[in-house]
């Protein structure tokens, strides 16, 4: 799905909150998808784009409507070795499910880790979930384990499912990644994005 003036995908900013949380809030309420309990305040909402955007894309698409769907990645473990390795979450509001916006939001997401020097994305779906995992597959994802009973929300204990995507050749030797900061506003951003 490339860009338009009624279906763009851009960086996320502050302004986003609102839309964002609107997406975000039914899913950490009403199901299992989320393991937050509670859904963030707008004020976390902001703290989280901004602290992930120093270093991470987080993207949104918006229409007419507002924001119909976002993904972002984020550092998959706090050690050093994991350093090229990122997790990537995508979310799209309920009525708009099912129309190739999580491919679209995907697309520039992935490619924007490999600008900026990442060797794998990770996905953890919270199972059952067949629309996250055949979005996932499509994207060329394959399975890697499961976490068994690994989360208790709702009444119940709920598995998750890792995905694994790998972005380049894994090489000896690999610079560290570059950070988002120092992506922003380059050609090759403006080129994912289909600007």
């Amino acid at each position: 799905m490339r860009s338009s003036p009624l279906n763009r995908i851009r960086i996320a900013d502050a302004d986003d909150v609102e839309g964002i949380l609107a997406i975000y809030a039914p899913i950490v309420r009403d199901t299992a998808i989320s393991f937050e309990l509670e859904p963030p305040t707008p004020a976390q909402m902001r703290t989280r784009i901004e602290s992930t955007l120093a270093q991470f894309p987080w993207l949104v698409c918006e229409s007419d409507r507002g924001i119909d769907g976002y993904a972002y990645a984020s550092r998959h473990r706090e050690r050093a070795a994991y350093q090229w390795s990122a997790d990537v979450s995508v979310y799209v509001t309920a009525n708009r499910r099912g129309r190739g916006l999580g491919r679209g939001l995907y697309t520039p997401l992935l490619g924007m880790l490999q600008d900026l020097g990442y060797y794998s994305a990770l996905a953890g779906i919270a199972l059952p979930n067949p629309a996250s995992v055949g979005l996932h597959e499509a994207m060329g994802f394959w399975p890697i384990g499961i976490y068994r009973n690994i989360g208790y929300k709702l009444g119940a204990w709920h598995d998750v499912g890792w995905w694994q995507l790998r972005l380049r050749e894994y090489s000896g030797d690999p610079k560290p990644p570059m950070a988002m900061a120092q992506y922003m506003g380059s050609q090759a951003m403006r080129d994912r994005l289909g600007q």
